[in-house]
């Protein structure tokens, strides 16, 4: 209660009311404490069991049977969801939840603290404990990630699990099953133990695995084996709104199998004993790209293949997933050995895992022909140009951004370009690119990074692993390869902070980063599908395609102007605004002195404000430097 008000309060009143909080405090029960995990064989096999047929309120229906020996028991809902490098397990699309124990209930009490933790007394007599609940799938975008339509369903069992604190979660056995609607067909790297119908039961395994193994399921459903006749087999299963969007045509399935033979050439190995890409092509099934060790969920628009011509910037999503295979699941930091699913992980080294996957996703996305050798390029020159305009590098290192998966959470930022993000994914990538281009220049073009994909990935053939690394292990590697003083290199871009990005790797692969006055074909794709016109390296900013401002350049011209967010351009020069008012203004003050006039809105207020630029539009892209040698074209270049 607010200071003045407490002051007010006469001795005898203070002292009744102080001494009924105490009785109040004492008479509570104690809070129970969360039991550590412990490396122990978990007594027992927990029976899960999901029913996803609501599709039309699109609820999924759980009943488990927990083992349990009767006294205290905490069971666990998923904190830490593995591939999100955060603290996201969905507890509040958790509810109804009821225990019971014999046919009677048991009464539960959340931890005050470590709220994804659930307290209860198991009775004497008693063997195991029966939990029903359901996972309430978001009905709309702004409730998170839609995981159930009427057309396709996904099963992230972290979503669907409650477990048994106290011990290691690769110790506890689990027998999943599911139960479909009519005549769906699914993908998943569970092994199928039978089916009755509409009723899956997988085999049961750890729930560690389990929990790595996501189920894609749909109405229209179709299933490609990506090498044919192989030892290992790779199967792309899709799932789509509709059974046109299935249509794949020879040409592009032979793409998606070139990138399996090129990841085999790089890696020279397997690490799964098979592998399944779950792939849905929908409007409205949630957009997804999440790494699992022999699966990975990937979600895009419908027409993946039907409009392959203009989807070629998002197709290196599936060669990013398929990289986690051997970068994150085989090979994981060693800070990310963790018990079980509530403990923390740490993050320091998702420059690795993640930066690198970046890099070797747009290389096999070229090599294996999913992505021409063009579009990587001008995908580079995207990428380059942004983090060359990231102001917020002048404060933030690197090194921090990795932490953003727990301090932003992905939510959405005001100032992204001052604040920073998970820029240890492009800009880690960028810093690859200079690894193995210092690589093949100090050994005279005989070595590259592909030895030290083979070397450190490839350890151990057909192992499942997992493999733990630290830093001292990358720069021993990386020595064995070539000999050179990796550690205060990598130290110095990762730690060090300043204006402009490193771009050190892409003068030494032969391009440098310069601006014309025309957009790429892939800048333009990306104002295309975001509805958004891009003047940030003109006039420092985006535009949607209704006037709305977009992401802002800390201190570019706009800034200064006083633009923000939550605004709306409404007219320029006295013109209602549209893309190509505001393109035709731009290039029109280059041979002038009159600034650029928006009149702007924010909520009910109207101003104008006077952008005093004269440079015309300017649009990324690479361009060769004479006389050097094109690196860059020998890593995209398919290995024979």
């Amino acid at each position: 209660m607010p200071l003045p008000f407490r002051r007010r309060l006469l001795p005898s009143v203070c002292s009744t009311v102080c001494s009924l909080a105490l009785l109040a405090t004492l008479a509570l029960p104690a809070r129970a404490d969360v039991p550590a995990p412990r490396d122990l064989p978990y007594p027992g096999t927990i029976v899960l069991k999901v029913d996803a047929t609501n599709l039309g309120q699109q609820i999924f229906r759980i009943r488990a049977t927990i083992p349990a020996a009767p006294g205290p028991l905490t069971l666990l809902y998923p904190q830490w969801v593995p591939g999100n490098h955060g603290p996201s397990g969905p507890l509040n699309q958790l509810a109804g939840l009821r225990l019971s124990a014999g046919g009677k209930t048991l009464a539960w009490t959340r931890d005050p603290v470590q709220v994804h933790a659930f307290h209860l007394t198991v009775p004497e007599g008693a063997t195991a404990v029966e939990a029903e609940y359901q996972f309430l799938s978001p009905v709309e975008p702004a409730q998170g990630r839609i995981t159930m339509t009427s057309e396709i369903l996904g099963v992230q069992w972290q979503a669907m699990t409650l477990y048994p604190a106290g011990y290691f979660s690769r110790r506890i056995p689990v027998q999943a099953s599911l139960k479909l609607p009519d005549g769906w067909q699914y993908g998943t790297a569970l092994e199928t133990a039978g089916r009755n119908g509409n009723d899956i039961s997988f085999k049961p395994l750890d729930l560690e695995t389990l929990i790595d193994s996501p189920v894609f399921a749909g109405r229209h459903f179709r299933r490609i084996d990506l090498d044919p006749g192989a030892r290992v087999p790779v199967h792309l299963n899709i799932v789509a709104d509709n059974p046109g969007s299935l249509e794949a045509k020879p040409e592009q399935i032979a793409a998606h199998r070139a990138l399996v033979q090129q990841a085999g050439k790089l890696f020279a190995s397997h690490h799964y004993k098979h592998y399944d890409f779950l792939f849905a092509l929908s409007d409205e099934f949630g957009g997804i790209g999440r790494e699992h060790h022999q699966s990975s969920e990937n979600g895009v628009k419908p027409g993946y293949f039907t409009d392959w011509a203009k989807t070629e910037l998002g197709r290196d999503l599936l060669p990013h997933e398929y990289t986690h295979s051997w970068n994150g699941k085989f090979r994981r930091p060693a800070d990310q050995d963790v018990p079980n699913f509530n403990v923390p992980l740490q993050n320091s080294l998702l420059w690795v895992y993640e930066g690198q996957t970046q890099y070797w996703g747009n290389v096999l996305a070229a090599r294996s022909g999913l992505v021409s050798a063009g579009g990587i390029r001008d995908a580079i020159a995207a990428y380059a140009a942004r983090y060359d305009h990231v102001q917020g590098r002048t404060w933030r290192a690197l090194q921090d951004t990795v932490n953003d998966p727990i301090v932003q959470a992905r939510r959405a930022l005001g100032w992204s370009n001052w604040q920073r993000s998970e820029d240890y994914y492009v800009e880690g990538m960028l810093i690859w690119l200079d690894v193995d281009t210092r690589i093949r220049e100090l050994s005279g073009e005989k070595r590259s990074l592909d030895d030290f994909a083979r070397t450190f990935y490839g350890v151990e053939n057909g192992s499942i692993g997992p493999a733990y690394y630290q830093f001292d292990d990358v720069v021993r590697t990386l020595a064995s390869v070539q000999a050179f003083d990796w550690a205060p290199f990598l130290r110095a871009k990762l730690d060090g902070n300043g204006a402009g990005a490193p771009l050190d790797g892409l003068a030494r692969a032969g391009w440098k980063l310069v601006y014309t006055d025309t957009p790429t074909d892939v800048i333009k794709g990306q104002e295309e599908r975001s509805k958004m016109s891009d003047f940030s390296y003109s006039l420092g900013f985006s535009v949607k395609n209704d006037g709305a401002i977009e992401a802002i350049e800390w201190d570019g011209i706009g800034f200064r102007a006083g633009l923000s967010g939550n605004s709306t351009i409404v007219a320029v020069n006295n013109r209602t605004y549209k893309p190509e008012v505001l393109k035709a203004a731009v290039k029109a003050a280059r041979d002038g002195k009159a600034p650029i006039e928006l009149l702007v809105r924010k909520g009910s207020n109207f101003r104008t404000v006077a952008l005093d630029y004269h440079g015309g539009l300017r649009y990324p892209r690479l361009e060769r430097i004479p006389g050097s040698k094109d690196r860059l074209d020998a890593i995209l270049q398919p290995r024979r």
